[in-house]
């Protein structure tokens, strides 16, 4: 048995005049309670560090940048950093990554249990526009704020398992984590901010959002064969409610732990990672059964072509 008991950091609101250093204050509570709980590995949300700024319109792009990390870990961070390897514990936690080189990203890191940060990846699938849009109810400026990510969708070994990284609308999309699939992945991470109402379609309120948000990281673990947790930032941040819902599924596409709440809560499930194995080496051999001579068309186009056009 290939255990890893894994924590799933569910964080509740940050308001815009949060700093980071309380911010890292409550991860580091977060990550002592794992601890004391026997995790080996805590998974925190996407842009973790900050309110979910996407939601503010801003010109000015100095003000943009200072919601943004130059370097990771930074003076901020570091507290969070020695805490984990002070206490043998494994983590991933998103952020906003601004480099050397002046480009923005979406970004989650993942570490080993000594802190040395051994995987990093970019969001790719970023939702939202990137002008100011009157008709929604509110703005969602990711495509303003961020590049999509260039690193792709790669997978790690650490903990004696092959580990991938998504973010957020990541998870909707069924190529996420095929892709990782095919690297033999056994465990996906992925924080979210996802609002509790639809900007777009008011009528869609929680209860839809979360049944979406849960079935997409279901179906992406049963047809993929691998643990998928997925970790919110909850509540109502400066007026703005997030959906909670964090989960851990496993590999056959089931529900082992499911937050309650919409504040700072730790949902832990011990992970078998040979659990995976059933289900790679039946149902889903790729080896055996895919029929890639079928799937051009997903690598080939992107908006939809009906026959004859």
């Amino acid at each position: 048995m290939r255990e890893i008991v894994i924590g799933g950091a569910q964080m509740g609101p940050i308001q815009k005049a949060d700093s980071r250093a309380a911010v890292v204050a409550r991860m580091i509570a977060l990550l002592d309670r794992g601890a004391d709980g026997g995790c080996d590995l805590v998974v925190f949300p996407e842009l973790c560090l900050t309110t979910f700024f996407p939601r503010w319109m801003m010109e000015d792009q100095a003000e943009v940048d200072r919601w943004f990390e130059r370097e990771m870990p930074n003076g901020a961070t570091e507290p969070l950093f020695a805490r984990a390897r002070e206490r043998g514990i494994a983590i991933s936690f998103g952020y906003a990554e601004l480099t050397p080189e002046g480009r923005h990203f979406n970004t989650s890191i993942l570490t080993d249990r000594t802190g040395a940060i051994v995987g990093k990846y970019r969001k790719v699938h970023l939702p939202g526009h990137a002008e100011y849009d009157p008709d929604r109810a509110f703005q969602h400026l990711e495509k303003r704020y961020f590049e999509p990510g260039d690193l792709g969708f790669r997978v790690w070994r650490n903990m004696d398992a092959w580990m991938g990284m998504c973010i957020c609308n990541d998870r909707r999309w069924p190529e996420t984590y095929r892709v990782m699939g095919l690297q033999g992945a056994e465990l996906i991470t992925l924080g979210y901010n996802t609002p509790s109402v639809n900007s777009q379609m008011s009528d869609e309120g929680p209860e839809q959002r979360l049944y979406h948000s849960e079935l997409s990281m279901k179906a992406g673990a049963y047809q993929n064969s691998a643990w998928v947790v997925g970790v919110a930032k909850a509540g109502d941040e400066d007026g703005h409610p997030l959906l909670g819902g964090s989960v851990i599924v496993d590999p056959n596409g089931f529900v082992v732990a499911r937050a309650e709440t919409e504040a700072d809560e730790l949902i832990v499930h011990a992970c078998d990672m040979d659990a995976c194995t059933f289900g790679k080496e039946t149902i889903f051999d790729f080896k055996r059964h895919r029929r890639i001579e079928h799937y051009g068309r997903i690598c080939s186009q992107t908006g939809v072509e009906h026959p004859g056009d």
